[in-house]
Parts: structure tokens; C-alpha cells; sequence
């Protein structure tokens, strides 16, 4: 089981928008599953990351529990991160990737 923590909360689809629309930067988004072992794999990546880029919003959504924003987001693959800018989707990094790949396309878009 993914433990949740204080640095990538799990949110559901009520929470979703606000997290989201954070207005002053970037937002973090982790579609992932608790029987989906790369995703317990990129777990702790994402704490880190969370510790490291204390301005960027990091969340965490279960796709078993969160169906429709799976589907809204067409999230096919997980584990699937989805970088939001103001509400709006402007990346996406699938799969479990080292975390210098991950911090890469953070960095990318930080301004």
C-alpha cells in the first residue's frame, strides 16, 4: 500500500480543481495505483522532489478510487505524472523514470 505524506497529499476529484489551479505556479500530479509496483517505485522519488521544490504543489491521485478524472485526463499508463500550470496540463512524464529525468522536466518549466 502507498503510504500518503505531507509533502504529496492524496486528493480526490472534489479536491482536484483547487489543487490544480494554483495560480502562482506549478502543480505536480501523480495518477498512480496501490497494486501498481512501479508506481510504489516512484513514490519516494516524488517525496523528494515534493522536499526539494517547496514552491511546486505535489498531489497524489489513486486511480482505483478516482475513476473519472482518470479518464478525463486519459491517464492509459501509470505511473503518470501531470504538470499543471494555473489549472492548465503543460507536461506529462510516464512511466517510472530516474528522478534526475523527473527533476529535468520540473525544472523546465519553473520560472
Amino acid at each position: 500500500m502507498v503510504a500518503n505524506n505531507d509533502l504529496a497529499m492524496d486528493i480526490s476529484e472534489k479536491e482536484f480543481e483547487e489543487t490544480i489551479s494554483n495560480p502562482n505556479g506549478l502543480t505536480v500530479v501523480d495518477f498512480y495505483a496501490e497494486w501498481c509496483m512501479p508506481c510504489l517505485m516512484i513514490a519516494p522519488v516524488i517525496e523528494e522532489l515534493a522536499a526539494k521544490f517547496t514552491k511546486i504543489k505535489f498531489a497524489r491521485v489513486n486511480i482505483d478510487e478516482n475513476h473519472s478524472l482518470s479518464s478525463k485526463f486519459d491517464v492509459s499508463s501509470i505511473p503518470c505524472l501531470i504538470l499543471f500550470k494555473s489549472g492548465h496540463e503543460i507536461d506529462r512524464i510516464i512511466g517510472a523514470l530516474p528522478e534526475e529525468v523527473i527533476e529535468e522536466k520540473i525544472r523546465k518549466h519553473i520560472k
